[in-house]
């Protein structure tokens, strides 16, 4: 409840709000040990944080190469990563500096290493 009372969850409206709810959240994460009531707590301004941005700060879609090297960005994965898929670290790097198109096999093979659909990269 004394968190409830410090910080009451509510809608997320605007950034200064969003910017609170984010520093009480790092507030809370920076405890050493976290009881099952700020794990709770943590969970339901999460939930706020996530409404805000899916409002206000919506994804951008990437598809075919740009998608490419946002995965390959997030997953820490350089193009040597990719040989089993294009054939040649050769290949990865044509693709990724738009000197060739992604292939319907590429494609197919891309989205299931991504686990994604293959549409994604379409």
């Amino acid at each position: 409840m004394t968190l409830i009372n410090t910080f009451p969850p509510r809608p997320i409206t605007n950034d200064a709000e969003f910017n609170a709810t984010q520093a009480q959240i790092h507030l809370i994460l920076d405890r050493s040990q976290l009881t099952q009531d700020d794990r709770d707590y943590l969970k339901v301004l999460g939930m706020l944080v996530y409404d805000y941005e899916e409002q206000h700060e919506p994804m951008p879609m990437l598809k075919g190469t740009e998608l490419l090297k946002a995965l390959m960005e997030e997953s820490n994965l350089q193009p040597d990563a990719l040989v089993s898929i294009f054939g040649s670290e050769s290949v990865v790097l044509d693709i990724l500096n738009h000197k060739s198109q992604l292939t319907e096999h590429q494609t197919q093979a891309l989205a299931s290493f991504f686990h994604l659909s293959p549409d994604s990269f379409a």
